[in-house]
């Protein structure tokens, strides 16, 4: 009897040492077109009680900035740490394992370092995008194939989430579903319902694991169809919704800058094929956004209880970041993948329970950042592949830290260099010696809202000159795909 409790004593001591001495769990929250809209960064219309709690035991980037504002290319930029560039990570269709399998991505490099990586819901824009990296790929309904339908194929047809029978017949017969539904279900029944629930079996499933995790929650809200259980659209008054103030265009803007609304018209039924959307469907929409928003963010609440109550928050980083922002009628625009600030801000948090920081940062950071940052926290080599961002780690431990003087993106023909007081896009034609075809420069210090195009200005040819330098020097790989 002694020797049995001896052993179990042993057993025991082992299983809280390992526990303890582990390296930290990591648990990625990963939005879709979410902007910071949100009412920690100052948004007081939000209702996001426990996005905000996270900001407030975490740190808050205010300046954060996808490096290309749509979702396949951004997240393949993101998990891989570079940049995207003239020959990859260009679109929506990007794939990694086509256009980089040379690369050791972020879930790839935890694996081989011992984390059990498990991808719930939308991280890679394709279900089957980088197979290897993870221990387990899932996402709602994919692998119920009938018919023998590949699990991705299946995935592109369902989620579009539609809960009434008119708008699942619609989609059906015509491939198009409207922009947006007051779902009368509950909050489990929607896709990311039924991933959070997902997340939250792993989470009580893996806390015993001697291996630390990599799990991610990639949820498909805040993109269209704008699709939320009726309680989180009546959070919000219809009648007190606001459209912004530059609903047009950029005064001096050129053409090739407007992306003129292909996601919303093209993608979803009762949106005009032109002029600008009426004021009663502009705000719908943006009334579905909001509602998305707070689902999401009632979601998330419930994954971050699962942490405290299975004892494991403060041994898990947690990183809340989305892929791209997205424009609400700013600029006459709807969706993303423009050279806008509003395509291209995003939301972030970082909380690491090792750190005693609480304070926002305002300095500049961009998303290829997040790897070398992941690498630093949880002390792992780099893979052999260059990381184009930098860690994040400075900022974590004193938020007032400036880390870089800009940051670099690209969409579509547009690339552009984001400074503190500036944002320079020059648009290139894609062909031949991708001579400038046109360019935008915003003052954001004096127009954060982007309503004057200055390029053209005398007063500003000094600063277009030196970003213009700073871009075809610094990036000249990204925009002629030269080696590095």
């Amino acid at each position: 009897m002694y020797l049995n409790l001896s052993i179990l004593l042993f057993f025991t001591l082992t299983l809280s040492y390992s526990q303890v001495h582990k390296k930290p769990n990591v648990l990625l929250l990963y939005m879709d077109d979410l902007r910071p809209e949100l009412n920690s960064y100052g948004s007081k219309h939000i209702y996001s009680p426990h996005i905000d709690k996270l900001a407030k035991k975490g740190v808050q980037f205010n300046e954060a900035y996808a490096n290309v504002a749509v979702c396949g290319a951004s997240r393949a930029s993101m998990l891989s740490g570079i940049y995207p560039s003239k020959d990859y990570f260009i679109d929506y269709k990007t794939r990694v394992d086509i256009e980089k399998n040379d690369i050791v991505t972020i879930p790839k490099l935890l694996k081989n370092n011992g984390y059990t990586t498990i991808s719930n819901g939308k991280i890679y824009h394709f279900l089957d995008d980088k197979w290897d990296d993870w221990d387990e790929v899932w996402r709602p309904y994919a692998f119920d194939n009938p018919d023998g339908i590949e699990p991705i194929d299946w995935w592109q047809s369902l989620w579009k989430d539609y809960q009434t029978k008119e708008n699942k017949e619609l989609e059906k017969i015509t491939g198009k579903g409207p922009a947006f539904e007051i779902a009368n279900v509950k909050d489990s029944v929607l896709i990311d319902g039924l991933l959070t629930n997902k997340v939250i079996r792993d989470i009580k499933r893996l806390k015993n694991k001697s291996s630390p995790f990599f799990l991610t929650a990639g949820f498909i809200s805040n993109h269209l169809p704008f699709i939320a259980p009726k309680r989180f659209w009546d959070i919000y008054d219809y009648d007190s919704i606001k459209l912004p103030l530059n609903d047009s265009p950029p005064i001096n803007a050129p053409n090739i800058s407007i992306s003129y609304n292909a996601e919303l018209i093209y993608g979803y039924s009762g949106i005009p094929k032109k002029g600008d959307l009426p004021l009663d469907l502009s705000k719908k929409l943006t009334h579905g956004y909001y509602a998305t928003v707070s689902y999401v963010d009632h979601l998330i609440g419930k994954i971050m209880n699962t942490l405290d109550e299975e004892g494991i928050a403060n041994n898990t980083i947690i990183v809340f970041v989305s892929d791209h922002g997205f424009n609400l009628k700013e600029h006459s625009q709807w969706g993303k993948y423009t050279s806008h600030r509003t395509s291209g801000k995003v939301p972030l948090i970082i909380y690491d329970p090792r750190n005693p920081s609480k304070i926002n940062s305002n300095s500049l950071v961009e998303l290829v950042d997040i790897y070398p940052t992941l690498l630093e926290l949880l002390d792992l080599d780099k893979p052999k592949h260059k990381l184009d961002g930098k860690s994040l780690v400075n900022i974590l431990r004193n938020p007032y830290h400036q880390n870089k003087s800009h940051v670099f993106m690209k969409n579509a023909k547009g690339y552009t260099i984001k400074t503190a007081n500036y944002s320079y896009t020059e648009y290139l034609n894609l062909k031949g010696n991708r001579q400038c075809i046109d360019n935008m420069l915003f003052d954001h210090k004096n127009d954060a809202n982007e309503t004057v195009n200055l390029s053209n200005e005398v007063k500003y040819e000094f600063v277009v000159d030196s970003l213009s330098n700073l871009l075809h020097n610094r990036y000249q790989s990204n925009i002629y795909g030269l080696s590095n």
